[in-house]
């Protein structure tokens, strides 16, 4: 397995569905407050251009529940890309901890970031991905329907980051990826080839039209996410007009849409735009459950990158979990 998890595109479908697997026991073993501290007095630095909620605090609590310790730094506070450059800054947190998370306006910083570093680098976002929310979106797919392969899911609304993690791990797992979308916001042309190879790899079927009534009529799921985003504010009546209403996630959308299927979102929310607070609140909606799926699929992605690369702790009397995690690691190739 690669050093950092940056892009879903660097990952087989067996190593994706491995990460599943843990956090599945990592879910477990939280739950029942028996998960191993197995980054005992290890160090996670949080870089942050833009605020958040799930992925900082999700970060955060993962690691203290796996007995380490994460820094929180913020624009202002370290000199990332400004009196510093980022691989000066990569070589020196290399020297003082064991990890980065790195939440960044531009993907190439990422790239550049962990270029640079000596120790794993895992993106919590950027303007091109966002692998860590559509692992956790799998996870809560596959706990919900205990299948992952053959799924519908119906993205509707714009190609954000997370659309575009969404198009790529579903094309590699064989989860039939629909995007219903106006053409003008439709995947860049590089990252739709891309998805297209994976599609005719794994044989699931890839869609992207401006049909939204058609893009949910079998759909397992329906996901949807914001119509704009940090520094597309000038352009929010424009997306407006091109969205709403069709497309926004509703009840008469869902009437269209099997009686099973599942509403997501990886908030935060506009309500009232992009979902109604009928749909969000109501008893289709997993949208918490992906929310709090981050720590448990941060949990686990700490314990992949970081964990092999540490001297082991000793467990004296035993750790089911432990165990588990073990024989799951014991399939990837570091």
């Amino acid at each position: 397995m690669r050093k950092d998890f940056i892009d879903i595109q660097d990952f087989s479908p067996d190593e994706l569905f491995h990460l599943i697997l843990l956090i599945e026991v990592t879910k477990e073993a939280t739950k029942t407050r028996a998960l191993p501290e197995l980054l005992h007095k290890a160090s996670l630095a949080m870089i942050f251009e833009e605020p958040s909620t799930r992925t900082r605090v999700s970060f955060e609590v993962a690691m203290t529940n796996l007995g380490g310790h994460a820094l929180y730094l913020r624009p202002g506070e370290i000199h990332l890309g400004a009196r510093e450059t980022i691989a000066d800054t990569a070589r020196v947190l290399s020297r003082m901890v064991d990890g980065i998370e790195a939440r960044l306006l531009h993907h190439e910083d990422i790239l550049e970031l962990a270029k640079y570093s000596s120790v794993p680098v895992i993106n919590g976002l950027t303007d091109l991905q966002h692998p860590t929310q559509v692992l956790s979106d799998v996870f809560t797919m596959y706990e919900h329907s205990g299948m992952i392969r053959g799924l519908n899911l119906t993205f509707v609304g714009d190609s954000t980051n997370v659309a575009n993690s969404l198009m790529a791990i579903s094309t590699k797992m064989g989860i039939n990826y629909i995007q219903a979308t106006p053409r003008k916001y439709q995947p860049l042309p590089e990252l739709l080839k891309q998805a297209e190879e994976n599609a005719r790899e794994s044989g699931s079927r890839l869609l992207i039209t401006e049909e939204v009534e058609e893009a949910v009529k079998d759909a397992d799921f329906i996901y949807t996410d914001l119509w704009w985003w940090v520094g597309q504010e000038h352009e929010a009546e424009e997306r407006l007009k091109a969205f709403m209403p069709r497309y926004q996630v509703n009840e008469r959308l869902l009437s269209l849409a099997p009686k099973h299927v599942k509403v997501m979102h990886c908030l935060p929310a506009s309500r009232g735009m992009e979902i109604t607070d009928e749909v969000m609140d109501g008893p289709r909606s997993i949208v918490f459950d992906q929310a709090e799926n981050r720590l448990h699929t941060e949990e686990a992605l700490l314990i992949a990158f970081i964990y092999p690369r540490l001297a082991k702790p000793r467990y004296e009397g035993g750790n089911r979990y432990l165990d588990r995690i073990e024989n799951v690691l014991a399939r990837f190739s570091y």
